[in-house]
């Protein structure tokens, strides 16, 4: 009967009251069924799986209102407006103006635009422009670095158009299918055919045919499979592929990446083929799950955030109590209240380490360049400090402590000594299989001296060859040997190969395979699996050359002859890294999806104690309290899940360390994003790179050692500016509050000191190029309020000792006493002030004697040099007038001699009582 015909019939005849009412049953039907994908999960992704697993592919392709030859294009387009299209939801990058406001919306640039406005109210135009340049440069300078890093890690993404094959039903089937409900006529349907579709249009309910090298699209149901093994090492960390098969064995499994009727969004096919139904796609698929966890939470303050922004408050809250103090005493014992006001507002922005959002930013920036010449990405700033202050790197096992490559590890006979002639049999069996050679057949074959030694193409001739299949789970080869008689060569899982062997080699003998000899065998095995091994057997069997086909009744009767054993073995710069890490107070923690024997081998070959290994099923059965004292005593940890990496990361933070995280994979990302640094590669999954705060162009442990000494190096510089500004503005508020209750004038108008910490701040600019002790860079170290304020009231004092010491001098020796003589006292103070918080820096830089034991950087001295001279020719010079300041007479400099070099030996003697009391760091 023609189609078409059917067709036009079919659409007359539903306009009728009946069959109408019928046809939008139907409809209803297909709209319940499409709600309930649209839905999604309603138990969760991992519940929704495990029912798929258990379902009868019929029942399921029913539920999923679909078929065994797959979706028309247009039910494909009818699902696809209601869940979207097959694409994970990624962390989208902040708009450049949001970007900006985040590299602006920290304390002190929130201050100091305050102060600006208030300055500009106050029509004080010199200290509006001077705080106004410095919040400018440093925002401009952090989203500048940021903005270059991030579009750097963007490059890396390799922006590919991936396709998948699906079968695709005639639309006119649809028609054809309702039409014999109502016609009793026979079609004869169309087959369905294939299409190649970008992976974005693939919905739920679509049928696809899967291959070697392929993608998975989606989670997908097997429905067929032939020899199907899949890559799950980005989902869980296993190096070595898994069978997936047609059905699931067992019922009760609870975990979905055990199941093994279940493929994953994000892994890829090794070898095999088979056909697959869509069950989820898009965000709704394990690896969607992750991604929306990762991407919709905020990320919590990092260690370095938090510690900025206590120090800014301590400081700002100094600053608000010490500011209104100068008022109210300049105010009540001068009367001008208006001068008052403007010099306590001086004051406020002399308190304000206006510089530091600057040299913060200009110090990590210099950071970055730094790491970029050591093939390092650094995403967010922030991460080079958190580096330093790392005392924890949980890192994954694959590819980052072992070279993520099988490789053959020993060839033993059965008593598990080494044997050449076992390898020399289990490379003829690889060499002359011709199906696809897996990775264990690679790892043999990369033995190119046994090729050498053997020479097949001239001594051996291939007979036949019986293949692998997953009954038997071994494969075998026959080859003549110079014709004279045919060796069939069988390799397995060992106890496959077992049940066929009768006889065991022995040296040059062969004996039979006793219930004793079997036991010893399978401790030997035991032994190497102990060792984190995959173990394969090799067996033989020599045949008369009067048979030139084999089948699979010829796998008896054989002779074992030995194992090879198999491993990922770890990096050769693993260990050295390792023990660089320790060297520096880094404990690295393995968390790994891998299997506890093979993780455990790894470590100890790297040198890390592996006595106890954690498993997720005991991470799953604690409550955090008992796993946050866990996490402290165990250092290895195996077949996790994402959510377990993430939890162990989080209460190692809420333990109080600094937590680094390195990893590549899907279940990683969620790690990644908690952690204080997020370290991945280049050749990480996209998911994984956006969580990250740092990309390495290569995966070596030696980069991180080199980026922990950068970040110290960093945080060492960025505390020599706190500790240099906290003393020095504690020592000089301390001062201006003794000179304003004693001198019957303001000891600086407020131009003085505007103009006194423009400079100073403008001699720290070199501060980031600064030479750092190796003391410092040996242990972690992280921002401590409570020292920077021990530290302030400890040295801030030694300065105003001197302040007042000149005070003194200016009052009673240049007789600077009375309001007339202000500007010649103002001008005594200014110079000796500026002196002394110049050469702060060089005292407080170092524990050591400066100069002597601790050179400061070039540039450092020059600045500070510079700085120096220009605050002498000032009062000095011609322009004094221009800054109300007046010539000190020449006797005047042999006594500021005389009291810096007093100052500088009282700061080292202070320095000496404060490190043995409290430390430096």
């Amino acid at each position: 009967m023609n189609l078409n015909l059917v067709k036009e019939l079919f659409a007359s005849f539903v306009q009728t009251r009946g069959i109408g009412r019928h046809f939008r049953r139907l409809l209803l039907l297909e709209s319940l069924a499409d709600t309930r994908i649209d839905r999604g999960i309603p138990p969760g992704t991992a519940q929704l799986l495990i029912a798929a697993a258990k379902n009868e592919a019929g029942a399921l392709l029913e539920e999923l209102d679909s078929h065994p030859g797959g979706l028309s294009a247009i039910q494909a387009e009818r699902v696809r407006e209601r869940v979207g299209p097959n694409e994970v939801e990624q962390e989208k990058p902040p708009s450049w103006w949001m970007h900006l406001w985040h590299c602006y919306k920290t304390p002190f640039d929130l201050l100091l635009t305050l102060l600006a406005a208030i300055s500009y109210l106050t029509e004080d135009m010199k200290a509006t422009i001077v705080i106004g340049s410095m919040v400018v440069l440093s925002v401009a300078i952090r989203f500048w670095q940021e903005r270059k890093s991030n579009i750097a890690a963007d490059k890396l993404k390799a922006m590919v158009s991936n396709t998948a094959t699906v079968l695709r039903r005639d639309p006119a089937e649809e028609a054809a299918n309702e039409a014999r409900l109502y016609f009793e006529v026979q079609l004869h349907p169309k087959p369905s055919h294939k299409e190649e579709i970008p992976i974005a249009d693939l919905v739920p309910g679509d049928v696809i045919l899967l291959s070697a090298g392929d993608m998975i699209p989606g989670d997908c149901r097997v429905l067929s499979a032939k020899d199907l093994f899949v890559s799950q090492a980005a989902m869980t960390g296993e190096s070595l592929p898994v069978e997936k098969f047609a059905s699931q064995d067992s019922l009760d499994t609870a975990n979905p990446l055990e199941l093994g009727n279940i493929v994953f969004m994000g892994t890829n096919v090794v070898s095999g083929s088979a056909s697959a139904v869509l069950i989820t796609t898009g965000s709704r698929t394990y690896f969607g799950a992750l991604a929306q966890r990762v991407t919709a939470t905020d990320r919590t303050p990092t260690q370095f955030q938090a510690g900025v922004n206590k120090v800014a408050w301590l400081l700002i809250r100094f600053m608000v109590v010490m500011s209104p103090l100068v008022l109210f005493i300049n105010g009540f014992t001068k009367g001008d209240w208006t001068e008052a006001f403007l010099f306590a507002m001086s004051v406020a922005v002399g308190l304000t380490p206006e510089m530091l959002p600057m040299i913060v930013t200009s110090t990590l920036a210099k950071g970055a360049v730094i790491l970029s010449r050591q093939k390092v990405i650094v995403k967010r700033l922030d991460a080079i400090q958190n580096f330093g202050a790392m005392d924890v790197l949980c890192t994954d096992k694959t590819g980052t402590l072992t070279q993520d490559k099988i490789f053959l590890a020993r060839h033993t006979d059965v008593w598990g000594e080494d044997s050449d002639d076992v390898l020399a049999m289990a490379y003829l069996n690889s060499y002359y299989q011709t199906g696809l050679k897996n990775l264990l057949d690679v790892a043999v074959l990369e033995h190119t001296e046994v090729h050498m030694e053997l020479d097949p193409a001239a001594n051996y001739r291939k007979v036949d060859e019986i293949p692998f299949d997953f009954q038997r789970r071994r494969m075998s080869v026959v080859v003549a040997e110079h014709e004279e008689q045919h060796l069939l060569i069988t390799k397995g899982a060992v106890e496959e190969i077992l049940s066929v062997c009768t006889r065991v080699r022995h040296g040059d003998t062969d004996e039979l395979l006793t219930d004793e000899l079997l036991a010893r065998f399978r401790a030997v095995t035991a032994d190497l699996n102990e060792d984190g091994l995959r173990v394969v057997a090799v067996a033989s069997r020599e045949l008369p050359p009067t048979q030139e086909t084999y089948s699979v009744t010829d796998e008896s009767a054989l002779t074992l002859i030995g194992y090879v054993a198999f491993l990922d073995p770890p990096k050769e710069s693993t260990e050295p890294a390792l023990q660089a890490l320790a060297a520096h107070g880094v404990k690295v923690k393995v968390l790994t999806g891998d299997n506890e024997l093979v993780t455990a081998k790894i470590c100890r070959e790297v040198g890390l104690a592996a006595n106890t290994v954690l498993l997720g099923s005991d991470v799953e059965r604690m409550d955090d309290a008992t796993l946050a004292a866990a996490v402290e005593n165990h250092d290895i940890f195996a077949k996790l899940t994402p959510a377990h990496k993430d939890r162990i990361v989080r209460l190692l933070k809420q333990n109080g360390h600094v937590v680094g995280f390195m990893g590549d994979g899907i279940n990683d990302a969620p790690a990644l994003r908690t952690a204080d640094i997020g370290i991945s590669v280049d050749t990480a999954v996209d998911i994984a790179k956006e969580a990250a705060d740092i990309i390495l162009l290569e995966k070596s442990l030696m980069v991180l050692e080199e980026g922990v000494i950068e970040g110290r190096k960093t945080f060492a510089n960025m505390l020599k500016y706190i500790k240099m500004t906290a003393s020095s503005n504690f020592g000089n508020v301390f001062s201006v509050l003794i000179a304003s209750a004693f001198i019957p004038f303001l000891p600086m108008l407020p131009m003085h000191l505007l103009v006194q910490n423009l400079l100073y701040d403008f001699s720290q600019v070199a501060i980031p190029f600064d030479n750092v002790d190796e003391e410092l860079v040996k242990d972690p170290q992280r921002w401590n309020p409570v020292d920077i304020g021990r530290f302030m009231i400890f040295f801030g004092p030694v300065s105003s000792v001197f302040d007042v010491t000149t005070f003194l001098v200016m009052w009673f020796v240049f007789g600077a006493n009375t309001p007339a003589q202000q500007t010649l006292f103002q001008s005594g103070w200014f110079v000796e002030g500026l002196m002394t918080q110049t050469l702060v820096v060089h005292m407080i830089r170092t524990r050591k004697i400066p100069f002597l034991q601790s050179r400061p950087g070039t540039l450092l001295l020059l600045a500070t040099g510079v700085i120096m001279a220009i605050g002498i020719f000032i009062p000095m010079g011609p322009i004094a007038h221009y800054f109300k300041l007046q010539p000190l007479p020449w006797t005047y400099f042999p006594i500021l001699v005389a009291i810096l070099f007093c100052y500088m030996a009282l700061t080292q003697a202070m320095k000496t009582f404060y490190t043995r009391h409290f430390g430096w760091q």
